[in-house]
């Protein structure tokens, strides 16, 4: 996933087989610091397991790992949890035509409902994502 692109690519065997459009919190430049930043984290982590949500379905970024837990303790902040890819909040998938312009998510990673059924299909809990600036 290229953040500066606003793209997330499904791989296998290292060669792109599906790209989607996607948007992020307010704030998407920078690595998420602490809760409440509205950012998504960088680097590598795993897609660890799914679950049914307010946001249609998600799919659990491993964030935070052991790395970003020791710099919110330096910097005496909470790191903050629940990072997801998801689609649109309940209710409201007709309207991803408008909402996947702008950025809208507290740090999460959305796509429209289509795509995540689709994203759903394709993963499997323990596959690797790396979220690059």
């Amino acid at each position: 996933m290229k953040k500066s692109e606003k793209r997330m690519y499904l791989l296998s065997e290292g060669k792109p087989i599906k790209e989607y459009k996607v948007v992020f919190g307010p704030h998407p430049q920078g690595h998420k610091q602490k809760k409440g930043d509205e950012r998504t984290p960088e680097g590598k982590y795993i897609l660890d397991y799914k679950k049914k949500s307010s946001f249609y379905k998600s799919i659990h970024i491993s964030y935070p790992n052991e790395k970003d837990k020791s710099n919110a303790r330096h910097l005496g902040v909470n790191p903050g949890s629940a990072i997801m890819i998801h689609g649109q909040k309940n209710g409201l998938g007709w309207r991803s035509w408008l909402n996947q312009r702008f950025n809208w998510t507290d740090g999460c990673i959305a796509v429209t409902n289509k795509e995540m059924d689709e994203i759903w299909r394709l993963i499997k809990a323990g596959t690797p994502i790396e979220i690059q600036p």
